[in-house]
């Protein structure tokens, strides 16, 4: 399976709100395959949002934590607490930010077969999640920067 190309920096799709997924078919099975395939193939990648390859479609794919996922519509229920993180993110290379972020969040999204799955994570994994659906909603982390 081919690497998807990955989206960069201005690039305008990474600012479009990726559209909701209505039925989990072969089709979204496939991209989601894709997307890992891609996620994989990348160094240091630890997870993808659709719109970084290019995909209007609320899908994310992570393989991070021991973590192996791949989500259809992942929305955020619940948040608890707060912290400072470092990020950095695929679509901008070499950057590296400091945001605040939750310090742990429920997650309910769609799993590769349309079954409903709930995620209560916290630390990294809940930064991770809060960073890929940020990306779904057309808001890169740049945005979420702390200020010096």
């Amino acid at each position: 399976m081919p690497k998807l190309p990955l989206h960069y920096n201005d690039d305008p799709v990474l600012k479009q709100k990726c559209q909701s997924v209505q039925v989990v078919d072969d089709s979204i099975r496939s991209l989601l395959n894709a997307m890992m395939n891609t996620l994989q193939l990348t160094p240091g990648a630890a997870a993808l949002a659709a719109n970084q390859v290019g995909i209007l479609l609320q899908l994310v794919v992570i393989d991070y934590a021991g973590y192996h996922l791949k989500l259809v519509n992942p929305e955020i229920l619940d948040t608890e607490g707060s912290r400072e993180c470092m990020e950095s993110c695929l679509s901008f290379p070499g950057r590296h930010i400091m945001t605040l972020r939750p310090r742990a969040v429920r997650v309910r999204a769609l799993d590769e077969n349309g079954v409903v799955i709930y995620l209560d994570v916290s630390g990294e994994m809940a930064k991770c999640l809060c960073h890929e659906i940020d990306h779904l909603r057309g808001i890169v982390f740049i945005e979420r920067a702390l200020p010096y």
